[in-house]
């Protein structure tokens, strides 16, 4: 099948699906479809570059920058010999842009909101997304074949807000490190902040947005002493920066229990970690969870977001975000050895659980019953 998977970025800086889309790109190109992944950037020329058996083009943004628009993208979106289309993310020009193509071609759209149709992220700037639907990609939700959705509760959301098309429910993967990897991760991050050595970590890995929670866990890990634990805050900046966070944390004079740092142009930290903290108003998925469990971190994540498995599978634990400081409170007096065996728990069944091989076949049967279904 030719088909083509369209981001807004895959920059390291926005998150989750800038590693995502590449991965399932990739996954569905393994597997001996043809597949073109579109993307934008300020200084992008859409000059075909071949990974693997993936072709990647990067098209220029235009103005306003913020919205994404790429009318060079457009443009070759409508020379494209494609069977379908599926655009990740909302309220961006891309779905526009996508949108049209396969209405002018006659073939199936397919929509991953990741994470933007939850509650909290629906309401979040509400106005300012009501007007996106109307402006930057208007009729392109009532418009699409299908829907993929990572979890069964980003598929409530799609069907609470009245949207009666296909959905498929197909899990982010995770690439599991080299054992030569992770020791070179370890390495950086003990070179780096030398104060870690000997010192338990809560590790924190994620964007600096409200949407995370990143001010109620400093406020939360500052509320009582925690031992020889430290608390890394490691993440890409976006509604906080670094040196805001810094001083958030210096104002309580606690800079030696909290260590605030860009995790941009470095290697994820979670080699660095004994246990990982993910308190999000929401999560699609939460990629960083994935990523934390395959390398034999247990999780603490809050209950709006689709890791209640971590319960019984025995890797950590999904919780309220009222239950949230004493469940932390239980984890940290847990032995080493006994975070260490959640861990391995979590290891062997994220493994087996979250494959890009796996997620690419349940999309690529998902994509032919829509071709089937557009005759």
């Amino acid at each position: 099948m030719k088909i083509t998977q369209i981001v807004a970025s895959i920059e390291e800086r926005h998150g989750g699906p800038s590693r995502s889309v590449r991965g399932l790109a990739g996954g569905l190109a393994e597997a001996g479809h043809t597949v073109e992944l579109l993307s934008t950037a300020h200084d992008g020329n859409g000059a075909a570059r071949i990974e693997g058996n993936l072709s990647v083009r990067i098209f220029s943004r235009g103005r306003p920058a913020r919205l994404c628009p790429a009318p060079d993208l457009r443009n070759h979106l409508r020379q494209a010999d494609t069977e379908l289309v599926h655009n990740h993310g909302l309220w961006l020009r891309p779905l526009h842009h996508a949108h049209l193509a396969a209405a002018q071609k006659g073939i199936p759209l397919v929509i991953s909101p990741r994470g933007m149709m939850s509650p909290w992220a629906w309401n979040h700037h509400r106005l300012q997304k009501r007007l996106a639907s109307w402006w930057v990609h208007p009729g392109a939700l009532a418009a699409a074949a299908g829907w993929h959705a990572t979890s069964e509760s980003e598929a409530d959301d799609i069907r609470r807000l009245g949207f009666n098309q296909p959905v498929c429910v197909a899990p982010n993967g995770v690439e599991p490190p080299s054992a030569k990897k992770e020791a070179a991760e370890a390495r950086h991050w003990l070179e780096r902040l030398p104060v870690l050595a000997g010192r338990r970590v809560a590790l924190f890995y994620s964007r600096f947005h409200a949407k995370k929670r990143v001010l109620e866990l400093i406020d939360l890990w500052l509320s009582q002493s925690r031992g020889d634990w430290v608390l890394l805050i490691v993440g890409i900046p976006e509604e906080y920066t670094v040196n805001q966070l810094d001083s958030y944390v210096a104002r309580n004079a606690c800079r030696d229990r909290i260590i605030v740092e860009d995790g941009t142009r470095h290697p994820p930290p979670y080699a660095a970690a004994s246990l990982f903290l993910l308190p999000s108003h929401s999560e699609n998925f939460g990629l960083v969870v994935a990523e934390s469990l395959v390398r034999g971190v247990p999780v603490l994540a809050t209950d709006t977001t689709p890791w209640q498995d971590l319960d019984h599978i025995g890797a950590g634990r999904c919780v309220t975000w009222d239950d949230y400081g004493r469940t932390l409170d239980t984890l940290l007096r847990e032995s080493p050895e006994t975070l260490a065996a959640c861990g391995q728990r979590g290891r062997a069944w994220a493994r087996e659980e979250f494959s890009w091989g796996k997620t690419a076949g349940m999309l690529a049967t998902f994509y032919a019953e829509l071709r089937a279904a557009a005759g």
